[in-house]
């Protein structure tokens, strides 16, 4: 079958439904989105060329270790002004040939490809060699029709070419599957270059190669490139489970085995299904259709459950492996329009469309009671995908108010001064300081596509197809080399065509849909069903009923509503020793099913977010008395807080005199400001944000502050040590240290400060040398002032923290141990100090699936105990000795402390 009929088709049929919108209301849409675009493009060449990425809340550009790390997110960037070349092909495509051949001049001469960094494979092969690939197929027809681009020499090509052999290293695995990341400039040489040592790679990884290798190959008469991508396709098609034929999220790329068995049409495999169908497309080779087909039945078999979409287990693909839907399978209704499969893709569009109107955005997550899971949306362009393949299918004006929907929504609730930014979570609106380079390369394409009619085209994209980023690869290619469907890459026999795969592709749609009303039919009885399983909140009700579940970062322990809330769900809390919280659910005690759902959830969600909390952990901090008589060697373990001067980053610390600040609190304006100005300040945990607190001792002049515990015989020997949130708001502007101690540890530098009246403490990242602390003054001899004991001047009192672990799961309740008063934003963990008694929780940037134990121990440290030192003391040396004896019984090493970090 010709593969160009695939998308020939889809304007073949062109009937409407109700209401059709009228042309001039298409090109004020169409306009809009040019206007929308111009503001995003420009924008980041005003604000944050050349760096890869806009900060629009910011107005800057993101440049990679330069900014704070987002993890696995960070591996798109390389420093190659990755927007700009995600975008080149949208320029065109918009009509702004101007503005695009500056655009290709400034990749030509600006970026470099050689830099010294680690980058994702696959997100480097869709958007940069994509990107290339697509501006050269623009720079091309923009040359042949005579009108600019008249000096173009293939110099995107070439980029193209260099950046396809900087990521060929990464293939070198015996299976043929790529590593995920790769050093642009050294390759793949193991940890020195900070690359080959995964074992895994995600399905859409290995998978999502074969576009822009082939076309590679085929611009440039090489046929490396095509041959390690099918190589790729032909292992992961062997190792589909053969029963379901069904593939996993993940691989093991030495020896094929799946690490993660659920199967999906979303993220980590979407795009592999996306690939092999539009593969034949381009192409021309009838192996991949046939794999696809074969995929595709199993997916509507086993996966599809219309209008959902939801992950199975590929050895029991009748096991549902979870209850909630990503966002990235919003692509699939329009992969299943290329297929020609228009029922279901009609069917699932609707369910996304009513999701989006009930949330304003897609969120990352949501139930199949169509409730938030994951509350951030990055702008994301799938939904307007299918939109727009939807409406090339059906002519039904209906996707063209779907898209009116979206532009308007990005325009209420994402717009910002300086371009668009992500949704933090689409419940309340919140943004975050993103606008990834996709936004650019494919929501504007799919949507001007949508609204503009066949003249505002500067070429016919049916002479193209789209890659995963919407990048535009001409089908002309297909005729650029041959290669045999019979006999695959790897070498081996393929089995016979099976030509009943065949069936049920490309169909006409006026065929299929003989009554115009027919997908309205499809489409009212799934709006009725997500308007009863997602109500609108009402308001005046009584809490919990007809409202929004309650979520994970929203709860507070001190609000008696969530508590009630709580109650309703069957979590119940328990007040434990050292200050935290236990969380126990009962399902039984919920009031009803649903409510006992929620709490499911919530527990689900307080772990999850607390497991994102531990993988930032800082480590702890010291807080080292050097005034009489103490001199350097009596060293407190204190928490760190998220905000403020990180002492890490400091190579003197922060030292002073310390203070109780007055109201202890800290919770409102220092009354003792002129004790408190160029001092440390003293403060007691609870009835505020940490902070707040941090603002108001600032504010009053302190250098420095330390929260002492107010939880009566807290230790840290027996509680886990507590890193300090913020309060959900902007903590730039607090630039001053604030540490957390326990009450035992707190209670020695309030004895101390009684009886010696001045005490004066060094805040840093670990214990100083006392040599340094002095900074070449004759070291005092002993702890006691007048001892003789010079042997105890090399030894130091360090209080040591031990994290027990503070998880319990039983088969019939939950339970999740956290400080008191958990904030929003912040998700509290038993090594995360909530923000005033209370943790606000900061959700994921990206979805994640772990269930981990919400308690991690610190690390012991082994250490020698050691004796006194007996010597003259001053009249206040028996006070010193009984700090001691109860010191010396936390104590294990003095040797090792100065080699420690703490």
């Amino acid at each position: 079958m010709p593969p160009v009929l695939f998308l020939l088709v889809l304007s073949g049929a062109m009937f409407t439904l109700g209401q059709s919108m009228t042309r001039e209301e298409k090109q004020q849409l169409k306009n809009q989105v040019v206007e929308m675009f111009d503001h995003a493009y420009q924008n980041y060449m005003d604000h944050a060329y050349p760096a890869d990425e806009l900060m629009p809340l910011t107005c800057r550009g993101r440049v990679r270790g330069l900014e704070p790390s987002r993890g696995d997110v960070d591996d798109a960037l390389g420093k190659f002004s990755l927007t700009l070349i995600d975008t080149l092909d949208t320029l065109v495509l918009l009509n702004k040939t101007t503005e695009f051949e500056a655009a290709v001049r400034r990749v030509l001469s600006d970026v470099r490809l050689d830099n010294d960094i680690v980058v994702s494979v696959f997100e480097t092969n869709i958007r940069v060699l994509g990107g290339l690939l697509g501006g050269h197929s623009m720079a091309v027809m923009l040359k042949e029709g005579g009108q600019s681009m008249q000096w173009y020499q293939d110099e995107l090509l070439h980029m193209a070419k260099d950046m396809g052999l900087r990521l060929l290293p990464a293939f070198n695995t015996s299976s043929g599957l790529p590593y995920p990341r790769v050093n642009l400039k050294y390759g793949v040489r193991g940890p020195e270059t900070r690359t080959g040592t995964e074992t895994e790679t995600c399905t859409a990884c290995a998978g999502t190669m074969i576009l822009e290798f082939a076309a590679l190959s085929r611009f440039t008469g090489d046929p490396v490139f095509e041959a390690h991508a099918r190589r790729a396709m032909d292992f992961l098609w062997e190792k589909r489970q053969r029963n379901s034929n069904l593939v996993g999220t993940t691989i093991n790329i030495h020896n094929g085995e799946w690490v993660r068995r659920d199967s999906g049409v979303g993220a980590g495999i979407d795009s592999y299904y996306e690939y092999l169908l539009k593969a034949y497309v381009l192409l021309g080779d009838d192996l991949f259709l046939q794999r696809f087909n074969i995929h595709y039945a199993s997916i509507m078999k086993y996966i599809s459950q219309p209008p959902l979409l939801l992950d199975v287990h590929i050895h029991k693909p009748l096991l549902p492996a979870r209850t909630w839907m990503d966002s990235l399978l919003a692509f699939f209704p329009g992969l299943q329009v290329l297929k020609g499969d228009i029922r279901p893709a009609i069917e699932t569009h609707e369910m996304l469309y009513q999701v989006t109107k009930k949330h304003n955005f897609l969120p990352e997550a949501f139930t199949t009671d169509f409730r938030v899971h994951w509350a951030q949306h990055p702008l994301r362009p799938e939904f307007a995908e299918s939109t727009y393949f939807l409406y090339k299918a059906t002519g039904d004006s209906y996707y063209l108010e779907a898209g009116r929907t979206i532009l308007d929504n990005l325009n209420r609730f994402a717009r910002v001064p300086c371009g668009f930014a992500a949704m933090k979570d689409v419940r309340t609106g919140s943004h975050e300081d993103r606008m990834d380079s996709f936004f650019l390369a494919e929501m504007f394409k799919y949507l001007f596509l949508l609204f503009a009619e066949p003249e505002d085209l500067p070429f016919d994209v049916e002479d193209y197809v789209f890659t995963t980023e919407a990048h535009l690869l001409p089908l002309s290619l297909s005729a650029a080399a041959s290669h045999s469907s019979s006999v695959s890459s790897n070498g081996t026999s393929e089995e016979e065509l099976d030509d009943s795969n065949f069936d049920w592709t490309c169909p006409n749609t006026r065929l299929l849909f003989p009554d115009p009303a027919f997908p309205r039919n499809l489409r009212d009885p799934i709006r009725s069903a997500v308007d009863k399983s997602c109500p609108r909140p009402p308001t005046n009700r009584e809490p919990g009923i007809g409202r929004p579940p309650l979520r994970a970062q929203d709860f507070m322990a001190n609000n008696p509503e969530h508590l009630e809330l709580l109650r309703r769900m069957g979590v119940s809390l328990i007040h434990l020793k050292d200050g935290r919280v236990q969380l126990v659910q009962h399902a039984t005690q919920a009031v009803s099913a649903v409510a006992a759902e929620d709490g499911v959830r919530f527990m689900q969600e307080m772990m999850e977010l607390s497991s994102q909390q531990q993988k930032e952990q800082l480590p702890p901090r010291a807080i080292q008395i050097v005034s009489h008589p103490f001199f350097g060697r009596v060293v407190l373990t204190a928490g760190p807080a998220q905000f403020g001067t990180d002492l890490s980053k400091s190579s003197t610390g922060v030292r002073g005199f310390v203070t109780v600040a007055e109201p202890y609190s800290g919770c409102s304006e220092i009354t003792n400001a002129e004790y408190v100005q160029g001092h440390i300040a003293l403060l007691q945990r609870g009835q505020c944000m940490f902070a707040e607190k941090a603002r108001h001792v600032q504010k009053a002049g302190a250098i420095g502050g330390i929260v002492i515990d107010d939880n009566d015989g807290s230790s840290s020997d027996t509680a886990p040590l507590f890193q300090m949130a913020g309060d959900g708001r902007n903590t730039e502007d607090i630039t001053m240290p604030l540490l957390f101690v326990f009450h035992k540890e707190g209670n020695i530098l309030l004895e101390a400060l009684k009886v010696y009246r001045e005490v004066e403490v060094l805040l840093s990242d670990k214990a100083r040398d006392r040599a340094a602390i002095f900074k070449g003054k004759p070291l005092p001899g002993s702890l006691i002032e007048g001892s003789v004991d010079v042997q105890e001047a090399e030894e130091d009192c360090v209080t040591e923290a031990t994290t027990p672990s503070s998880f319990e799961s039983t088969t019939q309740t939950s339970a999740v141990e956290l400080d008191e008063s958990v904030s929003p934003e912040v998700t509290p963990s038993p090594e995360t100090s909530p923000a005033e008694d209370t943790s606000p929780p900061e959700e994921e940037a990206g979805p994640a699936e772990a269930e981990p134990d919400l308690a991690q121990p610190e690390e012991e440290r082994d250490s020698d105990r050691t004796e006194d030192s007996e010597g003259d003391t001053d009249s206040s040396s028996q006070s010193v000795d009984e700090l001691l004896a109860d010191w010396r019984e936390d104590l294990e090493a003095f040797q090792q402390m100065e080699k420690d970090e703490l």
